[in-house]
Parts: C-alpha cells; structure tokens; sequence
C-alpha cells in the first residue's frame, strides 16, 4: 500500500491548579491556541526589548478535561488505525510535576481516573472480541530508559525469550526493535493490565520538591498487534504496534534543589530530552539530509515514531501557574517544532509465500479433479492435462509438417498444451524460412542504405547512381549494371534477369512463399539492391563509355536540338533557375513570410526566457516566505486585537514583490499565447508559399526540359492540348512509333483534341510529364 504523508498531531493538557494565572494564559475560543503574556519587569529599566506576548496554535488544548474525554481526543482514533495495521505513537511531553504519567498510566484509586495506556488495551481486546473475520493475537512489552540504560520491567516476568541477552536497539528493514527486550502474548484485559502494574512497580522514581513521586526514567509501553485472516490463514498477515511513552520530566535545578543520585538523573533526563529537541529540530528542516537519532538511546528507540512508518501524536502537559511559565514557553515551543514534522504511515501486510503455493497447489488438485469428472460424463477419458512428452511433441510436428505438404487436411487436437505446441512448430518453421531467404538475399546483393552519405557517394563516383540517388539505366532501357529483387508475385513464379541484347531465360522456379510472405525479407524503399557480380562489370565498362562519350562530344550536335541541353539539368540547379525567373514573384514572398516567422519565433523565445526567469524567481520568494512563516510559528506568532497576524516588514516586502511578479507572470503569459497565435498562422502561410513554390517549379521543369519539342508546339496557346490532361506515366509506357499512332488515331475520333498543325507531324516518343 502506498505511504501518506502526514503530520505530527499535537495536544496541549493544563494541569488543574488552584492558582491558575488567569491573566497571563488565554485560550482561543476553538480551544486550538494559547496566548502567553508576561508584564515586562521594571527593574530592567526603560530599554526593555524581551518579548512579552506569545501565541501558540496547535490541534487541540485540553483544559479541566477528564481522562475520558482526553482518550477520546488524543488516543482513540489511532488504536483504531493500529487495528487495521497502522502503527502509532503517543508520547506525552513536558515540565516534572506536570501530570505525564497521570495522563499516560492514570490514578489506581478510582476506575474512571484510568490513563491511556488501560483505555487502549480495552479497546484493542474489544474490538479483538466484537471481530469475526481475523484472528488477533495481542503481545506487550515495557521497556524503561535509565541514566542511558535499557532495562526490562518485565523481566521478572517468566517469558519464552532469554533475559542473559544484552539490551541494544538494533535497525532493520522493517524498522527498530530492542535486541532482548522480553515480549509476552496476552490473551485477556486483565493479563494486559497485570504486566502494566507488574512493570509499574518496578520503575525508579524519586522526590524533589516539585514532585513527591517524580519519574527518573523514561517508559515505552508497547502493544503488538497481529492479525491473520482465517480465510486466508496463511496467506495474509497484518502487523502493527502501538508505543506508549510517558517521558521523564525536564527539571530545573534551581527549582528542583536535587542532590545526589537525583541530581545525576535529573543530569542524564535533561540530557536525552535535549537530544530529543534536537533530533524535532532537524526533522523540521525539509532539507536536511542527517538526523543523528543514534545520539541517545531515546531518540534511536523513537526512529520509527519520529517521521517513519507511524502515526505520532504528542500531548504536551504543562503546568498553570505563574512561577512556571518558563517553562510552560518551553514545552509550547517544542510541541509546535513537532507539528512540523510529517510521518508516512502505511498499511504493514505481509504474505507467507510457502502458505500462497501450497494453498495454490491445493487448488490446481482440485481443478483437475473437475476437469477430470467433466471428461468422464462426455466420454473423454482419455485425455490428460499434464505437459506434454518427448514423443507427444514429435508426433504434433510431424503432423505440423505433413499438414503444411497437404499429405493431412486437419491436426488432431484435444487439449489447449496441443494447440500452443502446434502455434510454436508453425512459428519455428517460418523462422526457418526467414533465415534460408535473407541468406539467399545476401548472396547474391548488396544492400546499401541510402542514409550512408559514403556508401552513396561511392556508387555515385562509381557511376551506379545518379545525383538524385536514382539507378542509372541506359537508354534503350535495359539494366545498366544494376538490377532489383527478381522473385515473383506468384507461387512458383520465375526468377528473371534482363542481360544485353539477349532473351529472358528461365533460371529455375523461385520460393514456395508468396510475394506477400517475402515483402518482410525484401529491403525497404531506403535501401538499394546493388548486384555483386555487376559492379565487377562496372569498372571495366565505364572506361569505354568515357571514350564513346568524347567521341560524341566531338561531333556538331543537331539543329533542331540546339536550342535544348541534350540531357535536363538536376532539379536542384533547375530550381535556382526557376526562382531566379518564372518564380520570383512566388519566392519573394516565400521569403517575406519566412522571415516574418522567423521574427515572431525570437520574440516568442525570448518571451518564454522570460517568463521562466519570472517563474523562478517566484519559487525563491515562496521558499524565503515559507521560511520566514516556519520561523514565526517556531518563535511564536504576534497578532493584533483583531486577532490577526502581525508580520515584519522583511515579509510584507516579499509579499508585494511577489504580487507584482505575479502581475507580470500574466501578462507575459497573454502575451506568448498571442505570439504562438501568430507564429501558427505565419507557419500556415509559409506552407502554402512553399507548396505553391514547389508546384510552380514542378510544372515549369516539365514543359521546359521533359515534354519534346513537337508536343510543346502543341501545348503552346492556341493549341488544344493543355499540360496535365494526359497522365504522364501513361505518357512513357508508349514506346513504340506504332503505338504512338494508335493512340493519336484514337485522339483524332474526339473533335477539338489536336489541331491541323498537330495532325501533320508525326510524334516518335512521348515522355513522362
């Protein structure tokens, strides 16, 4: 289950006094604050800056309260999360005298002075007896801390555990626990409440003169719950523990007057509680990386409570009389410091993985037991659901193959282990078939990717390619040294192989796949196939074709052709040209618009620096604001006599700043929304300039270097054939002299097709547009 955070919840209980100093504590109408006012002294003079007022807001103040109402408050709600696997801890904090073991362990003289710890221990076993679905087994433990010692107040007690074993708190994953400490099972109320008399007796206390019988010691009364569901019986179990600590009072020496061995406790009480501070103080602190919780045996034993797996709740017991308002200040400040820190309490379930397979085991028993009943009743008996053998699996891929040669029209099936293995024989043999074909690719081409710049570049110089990384062929149309994949569409299709002058042969028949099984082991449309044996033949043939075409260049060319180059200049060198004169109009304004873009980009990125220069500087000032509020909740918090919050001017500060940061977030906000806006539209524009652009040049680079002249003649105004009304790739699949005739005759059935100019000259080859 996931953890959630919370945080320390914090009560304030006032003991009841004759002398209560009315006019120095207040309490808030919603009793969840306490004002602290003291009269500055007179005999410090006039200059006189010592704070006089404090206010303190926590989550409840218990004031003339009984100890019902007090366990209602404080307890009751998490021995209830405990129940369900929460762990969690209340601790009770404050001045000696102060009335901590009271609220905690309560008066034996009369039933309702009860404390929490015998109030708790009858909820956990009421609520174990009104259960029906789990089976809880309740244990206890009571461990004191001593002048830095771990003790066992339960030792005297006979326990299963050894008592030679030396006390230590030791960490694990699951948490901290103390090495030795004894742990008894209860099973009844009153066995729970004999240990905690039985271990009452046997704690140090001593008399000074604020307290007769002052605790020299720290106690964690500890309740270990452990449920186990009988449906699940040994699948699911939930854990949980609850610690009750009554901590030994803080003394003042002056006040106390001890002596002795009391002096030398009181010594070590303040010591770990000053420990303890520290470690409230550093908890507080989000960014602190260590907490020294092993600085005293206290703090290690309360890892776990103080911002773990738990759900902590202190109840600080001060005094209300005047002459201990000091201290009173003191264990207000700490309580508030404890508000501050936040737990992560989870759900603690576990699972016996050895009870999960054997329950699982159980089951799989009883569903072949079913299935094999149900086989019976339909006169299925023979078959088996275990896995299949050696011989079974030979048998399905025999029949797999068999199946496949068309030897069997179907496969004998009777379980779903047969269906899987035939899947798996059909996908081994079409594994194999990938791997014999892409062998057989790889012998006979070269495949080359056309994002390899050198490998392109190689085949170009080589004069394999041409500029726009095309298959240079020669002009009789026949393979110039290269050639593509030649499998064929159909079953049993020939493989072909276009050579010089000379036939189509038969080179045998090709793969028993089709052309769309082999579509996955032919090479994509990035790849060139380059034929092995033929760039052997390249070399040799292009020093003859360097000399045949000096030989050409030698010659007058023809009068009819010389206004034409004799091949089309590339498209990109066409381009320049085309922009330069029929698109210039088109690529101004291509231009325009770009840089337009181009503009509105910048200032949109610069707008956007600036609003996350605005963001960032907003957190710094949210961080120093929070920090300012985290430290007058720590010092304590002025308020008017309105009763609102007096802040000093270093806050107020931060606050303006960040309204008006704020301000000017929102605007640059607007601001960008209206950029990208723009920048969306512009993008618009430049698109269709670029489309109409490249359109333009398309069409241009068609009629001036592709369409022959006599067609041009044609295409010319006044003419009746318009560029685009005959597709151009039905255009160049029109070879021959008589199949250009019989296309024109039937052009002339359809009147106003071709003029009489047109008529007269006759077209020896059309070519692509």
């Amino acid at each position: 289950m996931d953890a959630v955070e919370k945080r320390v919840h914090t009560f304030v209980r006032v003991k009841p006094t004759a002398d209560f100093a009315q006019d120095m504590i207040k309490f808030g109408p919603d009793n969840k604050s306490i004002d602290i006012y003291i009269k500055k002294d007179a005999k410090k003079g006039v200059v006189n800056n010592r704070q006089t007022d404090w206010s303190f807001r926590l989550d409840g103040v218990l004031h003339n309260t009984s100890q019902e109402r007090a366990y209602e408050t404080v307890a009751k709600k998490l021995v209830s999360d405990a129940l369900i696997g929460y762990n969690g801890t209340i601790m009770c904090y404050g001045q000696t005298g102060a009335g901590k073991t009271y609220t905690m362990t309560g008066a034996t003289a009369e039933y309702k002075h009860r404390g929490i710890i015998p109030r708790a221990i009858q909820q956990v076993f009421k609520a174990t007896a009104d259960s029906v679905d789990p089976f809880v087994t309740v244990r206890i433990s009571y461990l004191e801390i001593y002048n830095e010692t771990l003790s066992d107040l339960l030792s005297t007690v006979p326990s299963n555990g050894s008592s030679d074993v030396q006390m230590a708190v030791v960490d694990c994953p699951q948490g901290v626990y103390v090495k030795g400490l004894s742990i008894h099972s209860v099973s009844h109320e009153e066995d729970a409440l004999n240990l905690l008399f039985e271990g009452e007796t046997n704690r140090v206390i001593a008399e000074h003169t604020l307290n007769k019988n002052s605790s020299r010691s720290h106690c964690i009364f500890t309740i270990y719950i452990e449920s186990r569901f009988r449906v699940f019986s040994d699948v699911k179990c939930v854990r949980s523990k609850i610690n009750l600590i009554d901590l030994a009072g803080s003394e003042r020496l002056s006040k106390t007057g001890s002596e002795g061995q009391v002096l030398k406790e009181a010594t070590y009480i303040n010591k770990s509680l000053s420990f303890l501070e520290q470690i409230v103080i550093a908890l507080a602190e989000p960014k602190r990386d260590h907490v020294p919780f092993r600085r005293s045996k206290l703090t290690h034993v309360l890892k776990d409570s103080l911002g773990g797996n738990c759900n902590t709740v202190l109840v600080a017991n001060i005094c209300g009389e005047a002459v201990h308002v000091e201290e009173t200040l003191s264990s207000l400040r700490f309580a508030t410091r404890m508000k501050w820190i936040t737990t992560e309490p989870v759900i603690n379930e576990t699972y016996d993985r050895e009870g999960t397979v054997k329950a699982l085991e159980k089951e799989i028993i009883l569903l072949k037991q079913e299935l094999a009943m149900h086989d019976s009743l339909v006169n299925r008996s023979l078959v088996t659901y275990d896995p299949l053998t050696d011989s079974q699996t030979a048998e399905i891929k025999s029949q797999v193959h068999k199946y496949l040669k068309g030897a069997i029209d179907e496969i004998d099936i009777v379980n779903i282990r047969q269906i899987q293995e035939v899947f798996k024989q059909f996908k081994l043999i079409v594994s194999q078939q990938e791997h014999e074909v892409e062998a057989r690719l790889r012998s006979q081409y070269a495949l080359i990717d056309k994002n390899d710049f050198a490998a392109v570049a190689a085949l170009q110089k080589a004069g394999v390619l041409d500029v726009d990384g095309h298959l240079v062929q020669e002009e009789d149309g026949r393979d110039f040294g290269t050639r593509t994949t030649p499998f064929s569409s159909r079953r049993g299709g020939k493989k072909k192989s276009r050579k010089s002058n000379e036939q189509p042969k038969k080179e045998g028949i090709g793969s028993p796949l089709s052309g769309k099984d082999l579509d996955g082991f032919l090479p994509s449309k990035s790849q060139v196939i380059i034929s092995t044996k033929d760039l052997d033949v390249k070399e040799g043939a292009r020093n003859q074709d360097t000399a045949n075409i000096d030989a050409e260049l030698s010659k007058p060319a023809p009068v009819e052709d010389s206004q034409r180059p004799s091949s089309p200049p590339s498209k990109p060198v066409a381009f320049e040209q085309f922009k330069e004169e029929c698109g210039s109009e088109i690529s101004r304004i291509f231009k325009e618009n770009k840089s337009i873009l181009l503009a509105r980009k910048k200032r949109s990125s610069a707008v956007a620096q600036r609003i996350n220069f605005i963001k960032r500087e907003m957190e710094g000032i949210k961080q120093a604001l929070e920090a300012q509020k985290q430290e007058r909740w720590q010092q304590g918090e002025y308020v008017d006599e309105k009763g609102q919050i007096i802040i000093d001017e270093k806050e107020f500060l931060l606050i303006m700043k960040l309204k008006d940061l704020k301000e000017e977030y929102r605007s640059g906000y607007a601001e960008l929304q209206d950029l990208k806006a723009e920048i969306q539209y512009c993008q618009h524009l430049v698109d269709q300039c670029r489309n109409k652009l490249i359109s333009e040049f398309e069409i241009w680079y068609s009629e001036s270097f592709l369409i022959p002249k006599d067609v041009q003649e044609a295409l010319k105004p006044g003419g009746n054939i318009r560029p685009g009304m005959i597709p151009m790739n039905r255009v160049m699949c029109l070879h021959t002299y008589t199949r250009t005739m019989s296309s024109l005759e039937q052009m002339r059935k359809k009147p106003g097709l071709i003029t009489a100019a047109g008529k007269n000259k006759p077209l020896s080859f059309l070519h692509v547009m």
